[in-house]
């Protein structure tokens, strides 16, 4: 009877150090969330303060974009005002607010006196600094409140989570159509330039001669390569050799024999 009794009192002991290190955890990790969530909150207020002196520094080169500060003004407002909201909320105010901030940097983009003050490009390394730990701290916390949502739906933590009223937390999601677009891919335009023709394709069955003959600075596209079956240049043309071709004067390859390919 006696070890029953000590047995009982063991598993209960079990369970209690059990229950307690769940509960300890569980409180860890909401500060550990709070935490993450106030460094964020000081990056954000960061970014409010500097917005006012950028807008001020770009309508003095660019005061007819009266409508783009009016709406960076107008979101940054929105976005002071949900302080007190849900990182939901609040992720929503703030993607609005990136929204009109990236409208007005690509506005500037046409005075080049503007892109010159030093100034304004010490406000807008700022704001990239600003911007970089926001997204790291968004990270972080929501990292962090993963693994806390994971614990209060698992078993049996779901048990302590439910006991003690510890609810889920909400992410810090910025949802940004620009970023989540998915890029388009051209494959006929790789390895060209904007303004520049893309190489024209192979035709099949049509011989090539192995050799890539570039079109050099001055050339104006006089350089003419005549082709014959079997890839090698006709005899007797006189044309200047493309570079890493044949020395002037050295014999055409004969029948049966590799084109120079500029090797010792």
């Amino acid at each position: 009877m006696l070890w029953v009794i000590i047995a009982i009192l063991a598993v209960v002991v079990l369970v209690a150090i059990l229950l307690i290190t769940s509960y300890n955890r569980f409180v860890k990790q909401r500060n550990l969330i709070q935490e993450s969530w106030r460094q964020i909150d000081v990056e954000l207020h960061r970014r409010y303060d500097l917005i006012p002196n950028l807008v001020e520094t770009v309508r003095a080169y660019a005061a007819h974009e009266r409508h783009v500060f009016e709406e960076v003004a107008r979101l940054r407002t929105q976005a002071v005002n949900t302080q007190g909201a849900n990182p939901e909320q609040r992720a929503a105010a703030e993607g609005q607010l990136s929204g009109a901030l990236r409208q007005m940097m690509i506005s500037v983009e046409q005075y080049p006196q503007l892109q010159s003050n030093q100034n304004f490009l010490g406000l807008q390394r700022e704001l990239t600094d600003t911007e970089d730990r926001i997204a790291a701290g968004r990270r972080f916390y929501n990292a962090n409140v993963g693994d806390y949502n994971t614990r209060i739906e698992a078993f049996p933590s779901n048990l302590i989570a439910n006991s003690f009223k510890f609810s889920k937390a909400g992410y810090f999601e910025v949802k940004d159509e620009s970023v989540r677009a998915v890029p388009q891919v051209s494959f006929g335009t790789i390895g060209s330039v904007a303004g520049e023709q893309a190489p024209p394709q192979m035709q099949p069955g049509q011989p090539s001669s192995g050799q890539i003959h570039p079109q050099l600075p001055g050339d104006q596209g006089n350089y003419q390569q005549p082709q014959i079956p079997g890839g090698y240049p006709q005899q007797g043309y006189q044309a200047e050799p493309p570079v890493g071709g044949p020395p002037a004067g050295s014999p055409a390859p004969q029948d049966g024999q590799p084109p120079f390919t500029g090797g010792q």
